[in-house]
């Protein structure tokens, strides 16, 4: 990782995606496992993606929603994953019996939610719609989370334009992380290397920003 806000992007379906994400300086590669996703990939694509991306510096994280334990199990058995991320309604319960680090997504800044899952990363969406659907939010409302220290990745409608917007909208303290699909795709939700390499370049240069005003003490 070359900046301090770690950079995902999810529902990568083929190696050639997959490495373009790496090469545009990805840290976290998302493969969903969503039945009726557009992104949605069987394992067997999912294992060649993630071998590939075996000497490679990224993490391979397994995205479910409301999946059954058995299917979940069996796919992190055969698969060389870091990291699951969810998006249903699982309880804290379900997602503690994951031996891997998780992600939970959750609509918006939600207090009550963030509270129910206090050993994962929150991943706050859009407030209504969900994921998946390429819809900004008012990302302001992430920022209390943010400064009362909890690990927060920004969704939700990020683009290669609006993505350092969505970054100074949350204050000084960087979230954990950001997470772009809809945002970095170009046709039948492929990814854009242009794209990705553009969102990552966005993402850096608004650190690169805040360090600069931090040393000459103005505001970012």
């Amino acid at each position: 990782m070359t900046g301090s806000v770690r950079i995902k992007i999810c529902g990568v379906r083929s190696i050639e995606d997959a490495l373009a994400a790496v090469d545009a300086g990805a840290d976290l590669i998302g493969i969903n496992f969503v039945t009726g996703s557009p992104r949605e990939v069987d394992s067997r694509m999912a294992l060649e993606i993630c071998e590939a991306l075996e000497s490679h510096n990224v993490e391979r994280v397994a995205l479910f929603r409301d999946a059954q334990w058995d299917d979940i199990d069996g796919i992190l058995r055969r698969i060389p994953f870091e990291r699951v991320q969810f998006h249903g309604s699982e309880t804290e319960d379900e997602i503690e019996a994951i031996d891997l680090p998780t992600i939970k997504a959750i609509r918006g800044a939600d207090q009550e939610a963030a509270e129910t899952y206090p050993g994962s990363i929150l991943l706050l969406d859009h407030p209504h719609e969900g994921g998946g659907q390429g819809l900004s939010w008012d990302w302001r409302e992430a920022e209390d989370m943010i400064a009362h220290g909890l690990d927060v990745i920004i969704a939700g409608g990020l683009t290669p334009e609006n993505v350092a917007e969505a970054l100074a909208d949350v204050g000084d303290i960087p979230p954990w992380g950001v997470d772009v699909a809809t945002g970095v795709e170009g046709d039948d939700h492929r990814k854009d290397p242009v794209k990705m390499r553009a969102f990552v370049e966005a993402v850096r240069l608004r650190e690169e920003l805040i360090e600069a005003h931090k040393e000459s003490g103005e505001p970012s």
